[in-house]
């Protein structure tokens, strides 16, 4: 993690300033954003800035960020980030969703998360990241695990019976029953993948 601060020049190690035009809340001034990414040498891959304007992260992104040698990530405070961090420096700006945090740290560590799962490695196999929510683009089905009654709620028969066909034919109906019912804009969107 590199530190805006440390590539200030003034006594206060100032990194914000009031916007041009007026208006509450401090801006981040361009100039500790660059040295800082000028500071790493050549920088290969996405810079990525965290902003509520940007483009809403998904798993399509995470997948394709996990295939990049490098990632930068710029994480802002305060009101905003100097637009000319996002036009000159940053190579797109991402959003976690609708809602704005107090700075772009927790929204990087989440993004950093979902890519870093995605490597070679990170998971005992595959199969354990293919059958996530948003892989194929619906919610993922159910999970039960032992005992197979617990306080009278039991386990579906289908997942016990030892059936792969059934189970598998079970597990689809279920993340499109889920995805359909909470998540109507991925439906649409599975539904339209599919022609």
């Amino acid at each position: 993690m590199v530190q805006l601060r440390d590539f200030t020049h003034d006594r206060h190690h100032t990194v914000d300033d009031y916007p041009y035009g007026g208006g509450a809340g401090m801006v981040l001034k361009p100039e500790p954003f660059f040295e800082a990414v000028e500071s790493l040498g050549p920088v290969e891959g996405p810079v990525v800035l965290l902003s509520a304007r940007g483009r809403t992260f998904t798993h399509r992104d995470a997948v394709r960020l996990s295939l990049e040698s490098q990632l930068t990530f710029l994480c802002g405070h305060y009101k905003d980030v100097d637009q000319r961090v996002a036009e000159h420096l940053a190579t797109e700006e991402l959003s976690l969703g609708d809602f704005v945090l107090t700075g772009g740290e927790p929204a990087a560590l989440a993004m950093i998360d979902a890519v870093v799962r995605l490597l070679p490695g990170a998971l005992g196999d595959h199969e354990s990241a293919s059958g996530d929510s948003h892989y194929e683009g619906l919610l993922s089905p159910p999970s039960f695990t032992r005992p197979p009654v617990f306080r009278d709620m039991e386990v579906p028969e289908v997942l016990r019976s030892g059936n792969h066909a059934k189970v598998e034919a079970w597990r689809l109906a279920e993340a499109e029953r889920l995805t359909r019912e909470r998540r109507p804009d991925l439906w649409a969107q599975h539904e339209a993948e599919l022609g």
